[in-house]
């Protein structure tokens, strides 16, 4: 029987049952809140989103939920400090269409990446982390070229390694290490220059949702067509999706494959990509 949106709100009730939170749900938007009593800042879910995944996980898609739940709601008690804590800023990519400020109407500190992506920057907490906000500058003096340089320096501290499929000729390696940071490792342009070097056709890349780094030595026209089902359908399942586009990297350039698509050289399997 499918779940609804009243039987999964009361489950929800039930596992978020604390004194200082309070739970509302508003029947015309199908949405239910969490929030601090006293403080009122908050979380709020969209039902049908979560009926969906959980009709795809089951039980699993519940308790992700409500683990993020908690994590988030703590972190918004919480007052972050950058000082002392260098090595804990790391880069984070979101769409384009994410929001530049907070709630409380501060700007968010990001840079430029592509089209379709923006780089935010977060100072991890552990189980969680929480993007860096022009407030948390002044308050700690820092600089937005301070963040910036920190956090490139720690994303190439994070390990590289990668499960491989090769699929139809094609050779696909993910990086999924659910540390938060998984498509952050697109922005490791010495990684991304290994890779090409020993592509033996393009290299393609794709970044569908926070947790996963897609990369492919695509050796056939086969291959552009899989990444992108492959794609899609990651961002469809994504916790925190990003594009469904997938990407040639160049000159180290990302470029979105269906604007490459007609110009675009068949690699020719049997011969090393020049560099």
């Amino acid at each position: 029987m499918k779940m609804t949106s009243i039987q999964l709100k009361k489950i929800l009730d039930s596992k978020l049952n604390e004194e200082q939170w309070r739970t509302s749900f508003n029947r015309d938007k199908d949405t239910y809140r969490v929030e601090w009593q006293d403080s009122h800042q908050g979380i709020t879910i969209t039902l049908p989103n979560v009926v969906a995944k959980y009709e795809q996980k089951g039980e699993k898609a519940i308790e992700e939920l409500v683990f993020h739940i908690r994590e988030a709601l703590q972190v918004m008690n919480q007052t972050p400090t950058l000082q002392g804590k260098e090595n804990a800023v790391f880069p984070v990519i979101r769409s384009t269409s994410f929001p530049t400020q907070t709630n409380a109407e501060l700007a968010l500190i990001y840079a430029e990446h592509t089209a379709e992506t923006r780089i935010y920057y977060a100072l991890d907490l552990g189980k969680t982390y929480q993007l860096i906000d022009q407030g948390m500058l002044e308050q700690e003096g820092w600089t937005e070229e301070r963040v910036k340089e920190v956090a490139s320096f720690n994303l190439r501290s994070l390990s590289t390694n990668s499960k491989h499929d090769q699929v139809a000729g094609n050779d696909f390696y993910f990086i999924s290490t659910n540390d938060g940071y998984d498509a952050s490792r697109v922005l490791n342009e010495a990684f991304l220059e290994e890779m090409r070097l020993n592509a033996k056709g393009e290299l393609a890349v794709a970044v569908p949702h926070q947790d996963v780094l897609i990369l492919v030595d695509v050796q056939n026209d086969t291959g552009y067509d899989i990444l992108a089902q492959m794609t899609m359908k990651f961002f469809a399942e994504g916790r925190v999706p990003i594009t469904s586009l997938s990407f040639i990297y160049e000159d180290k350039k990302l470029e979105p494959i269906f604007i490459l698509a007609k110009n675009r050289p068949t690699p020719n399997k049997n011969t090393k990509k020049d560099e």
